[in-house]
């Protein structure tokens, strides 16, 4: 008779299958058997918060498979993912298949087996060592979903009444929320001011063979021995913002300081030269892994995470979910030798290196995202999979090889000079003191794989004491810059730091609140709405004991509890629930809160009176602001003040079917022009389509 391995994807088991024999039958669940049901709480709060979990429609099929499978079988081999949503989908098989006292299938023939890459040694060490399933992750999942259902059912039907119908409220959706309308009031409110720095433009005196010396920009850092750089913190929602200015903030002193460095000759009084070794960063978490992936190539938490779940199914990556930097010592040996042989021993450390997380909360997973076989390049990913899959991978490969590889060694150099005046008799000079800095990599180490991580700034050979020519004096306005808005690296590397979340949700906090129109996308950057700004008000002002970062962040401590069986679930929510309770009732009692509408110049042209720009479920549309008595909307055109480069007309913000903003011309169909960025607009002067509506 014949095991029965049940995974939760056809690829997982497609692949799974190539290492196992003809002892073992291979079925897929495709995700979760069972689920609370939509239409209703389905939370028993009087019996320990219970929940009423039911089999999902479309699996009836398969689950009446899955027994007549399981009573033929020896053993029923449970291989969903090594996290706690895997093990809940586990606990959940297992629990349908045994259900009836009729069933055939007794507990006993259940085997529980977690591998972290699908490769034949893993998946054959992992066989040989089956546990049962972990009760306490399934029940720091179970707690999970009862309390995000807890406050998604009993909050939203309270903003349907106070803000808009239709609305909904999730625990840790909510908290980024804030995060992201409090950044955005904090950019509103924030106080520019200008500021100047100096700049002078030198070369050396002493011309070698002939040849005419390029000049180095040296800047002011030091008027009469005061240091004019300052800095100024100021206190955000989430921590602190800190940003660097001179004092130099008038342009009249800016113009006397440029006029008297005109009038004075330039000497070396110092230079410093001092070797650094920079050592590669350990292999991606989840977080770090969408961060990068955001910064390079521009990709969503989303898009990422559903990457990274083909790369492991197909076997060429290890988990994705996960907090951990750590790898086995049997990758380590693998990319030691493949660093060795493929550029020598220089670049391998004297000793293999070793990670060691600082997440307080780290997850179950037990390695780091790293590649299952460092012999696989992207030409391989790129003909299983695509470029896109390809163009991750590479990432995940040269950070895992790199953290195996030596220290780069760096000199830097930093150069001082001194004016003085050509003018000594007149004793009112200033003591100006200027800067300049370069660096020099003397051996790339790791960053052989990532040359373009450190561009050489060398300076020319500069001697203390010795004069220097003037090519040009300048200062440059510049004007103190508010804390940036969150794009996806910021806000998951953010959630992360403060305790918000865990590695499976990162990517669904951002879908989600983007989903809702809660927040958007403007050139990479997250806005909130007027609905997300209104829905987080009323949180606010309601509920701001628990839709805050201290107490999401300690719900989270409290789950991990849970799955370290150091707290009882039911506990927990006994606890949470009381005050939580409390806070709907006077929710009830508050005000209604106002949606805020954008102005515009138009009018109705039913009944002339002015449109408004509304949100709806499908984002902005024109409105008449008469509404209901006159019911008039039209479809809303965002306009930019640029030019289609191939037939003159307006380029305006289109959307591809997948929800992605471009750029397109407004006369498609007749102009076919599109592009995914502004600045490749305006540098298109031949109108290429770059095919952005195609996607």
């Amino acid at each position: 008779m014949k095991s029965l391995v049940i995974v939760e994807s056809p690829t997982k088991a497609r692949t799974i299958s190539k290492f196992l024999g003809q002892d073992f039958d291979i079925k897929f669940s495709m995700g979760h058997i069972m689920d609370l049901p939509k239409s209703r709480m389905a939370i028993d709060i009087e019996n320990d918060f219970t929940p009423q979990y039911e089999v999902i429609a479309d699996k009836k099929k398969l689950i009446s498979e899955l027994k007549s499978l399981a009573e033929k079988a020896d053993s029923i081999v449970l291989a969903t993912d090594p996290d706690r949503e895997g093990e809940a989908i586990a606990s959940h098989i297992k629990e349908v298949l045994v259900k009836n006292q009729k069933s055939k299938i007794k507990e006993q023939k259940f085997k529980r087996v977690v591998f972290h890459e699908i490769t034949k040694d893993a998946i054959a060490e992992a066989f040989k060592h089956p546990r049962g399933v972990d009760e306490n992750l399934v029940d720091a999942q179970t707690a999970r979903r009862v309390l995000d259902r807890l406050v998604g059912y009993e909050l939203s039907p309270v903003l349907w009444r106070k803000v808009r119908r239709g609305l909904s409220a999730g625990r840790v959706q909510s908290v980024a929320l804030r995060m992201i309308v409090e950044r955005e009031r904090e950019i509103e409110n924030f106080a520019k001011s200008k500021y100047f720095t100096i700049h002078a433009l030198l070369n050396k005196q002493k011309v070698i063979s002939n040849k005419q010396q390029e000049e180095t920009e040296f800047e002011l850092f030091e008027i009469n021995g005061k240091k004019i750089e300052s800095k100024e913190t100021i206190s955000l929602y989430d921590g602190e913002y800190t940003f660097s200015k001179t004092t130099i903030n008038k342009k009249e002193e800016a113009e006397k300081i440029v006029a008297e460095l005109n009038n004075s000759d330039f000497k070396v009084s110092g230079v410093t030269s001092r070797q650094s070794k920079r050592s590669p960063l350990p292999p991606y978490t989840t977080s770090t892994l969408q961060q990068d992936a955001s910064r390079r190539f521009g990709l969503s938490g989303k898009r990422t995470m559903s990457l990274a779940q083909k790369l492991y199914e197909e076997g060429f990556i290890t988990y994705h979910r996960t907090d951990s930097i750590a790898i086995s010592n049997q990758a380590i040996k693998m990319i030691r030798n493949f660093a060795e042989k493929e550029f020598g021993s220089k670049y391998l450390p004297s000793g293999p290196r070793v990670f060691k997380g600082k997440q307080k909360n780290a997850q179950e997973a037990h390695e780091a995202i790293r590649i299952t076989d460092v012999n696989r390049q992207l030409s391989d990913v790129s003909g299983v999979l695509g470029a896109d899959y390809a163009k991750l991978y590479g990432l995940i490969w040269n950070k895992a090889v790199a953290s195996q590889m030596a220290d780069a060694l760096i000199e830097s150099t930093s150069v001082v000079v001194d004016s003085f005046s050509k003018n000594h008799e007149s004793g009112t000079k200033d003591d100006y003191k200027l800067r300049a800095a370069g660096s020099v990599l003397l051996f790339d180490g790791f960053l052989r794989l990532t040359p373009e991580a450190l561009k050489d700034n060398k300076l020319p050979k500069f001697e203390s004491g010795e004069l220097l020519n003037k090519k040009d004096i300048f200062s440059t306005p510049h004007e103190t810059a508010p804390p940036p808005r969150y794009n996806d690296a910021s806000l998951i590397k953010t959630l992360e730091e403060k305790g918000i979340g865990r590695p499976s949700t990162y990517a669904s906090i951002i879908s989600t609140l983007t989903d809702r129109s809660y927040i958007e996308r403007v050139e990479k950057r997250f806005e909130p709405t007027p609905i997300g700004a209104s829905v987080n008000d009323f949180l606010v002002l309601n509920f701001a004991n628990i839709d805050d970062i201290p107490f999401t962040a300690e719900m989270e401590e409290n789950l991990d509890a849970v799955a370290g069986g150091k707290k009882q679930w039911e506990v927990m929510m006994k606890d949470f629930y009381g005050p939580f309770k409390e806070n709907i009732k006077k929710a009830e009692g508050s005000d209604r809160v106002a949606i805020a509408v954008e102005q515009t110049n138009e009018s109705c042209p039913e009944c002339g009176k002015p449109l408004i720009i509304r949100h709806g479920k499908f984002g902005k549309f024109f409105s008449c602001s008469g509404f209901p008595d006159c019911k008039f909307t039209k479809s809303f055109t965002e306009e930019t003040d640029v030019l289609c480069p191939k037939d003159g007309g307006k380029v305006i913000i289109r959307k591809t079917r997948k929800g992605r903003k471009f750029y397109g011309c407004a006369n498609y169909p007749k102009c076919e022009f599109a592009a995914w960025k502004l600045e490749d607009v305006k540098q298109n002067p031949k109108g290429k389509n770059q095919n952005a509506k195609g996607e």
